[in-house]
């Protein structure tokens, strides 16, 4: 047996690479995609709901299926703020008073994605949970935003994606020879 070869992709990819937007519009079918900024952890996850479907068959293995998928995203934010009017973030706005409505009024309409144009990209339907963190008088504020899906989270074409404006003005940072 000879030796594998040695991957290719050999560059960590960076924790900050996820992009999340909100739908601020307001006609139904037609979304709004707005940046919800001051993201400084972001964490998507699906969760399965596994069931034993063990049988006589199995030996003694024990086998399972997954009948049930949830999703959910835990992120914190830096609440943003217009530096003369004081307004805070519309997005975010839009989150807070979602996390204290009922019926429609409960749920946001969300997507997240690679910005760096991976295939990574997602949308859907959740309820908001919004928790300040509070601290002490020399710490900022920030918010502890958990958003929980309600239906499937479907998989999308990466607005970031060769030709899209995010991929575009990063591409053309890298060529001015900015950051990216």
């Amino acid at each position: 047996m000879g030796t594998p070869t040695p991957p290719v992709e050999t560059v960590t990819a960076l924790a900050r690479r996820y992009r999340l937007e909100l739908d601020t519009g307001t006609t139904p079918g037609t979304p709004a995609w707005s940046l919800v900024p001051g993201v400084t952890e972001f964490t998507p996850k699906t969760d399965p709901t596994q069931q034993d479907v063990t049988t006589y068959d199995a030996e003694g293995w024990s086998e399972s299926a997954v009948t049930m998928l949830a999703w959910s995203i835990e992120t914190t934010l830096a609440h943003r703020a217009h530096p003369t009017t004081g307004a805070f973030n519309a997005a975010q706005e839009k989150l807070r008073k979602a996390a204290r409505s009922f019926g429609a009024a409960s749920f946001v309409h969300v997507r997240y994605y690679d910005r760096n144009g991976a295939a990574d990209a997602y949308e859907g339907n959740a309820l908001v949970t919004w928790e300040p963190d509070g601290g002490g008088p020399d710490a900022v504020d920030t918010i502890k935003v958990t958003l929980t899906g309600s239906g499937p989270l479907l998989e999308i074409t990466n607005p970031a994606a060769a030709g899209g404006t995010f991929a575009l003005a990063a591409k053309s940072l890298k060529t001015a020879g900015g950051d990216a």
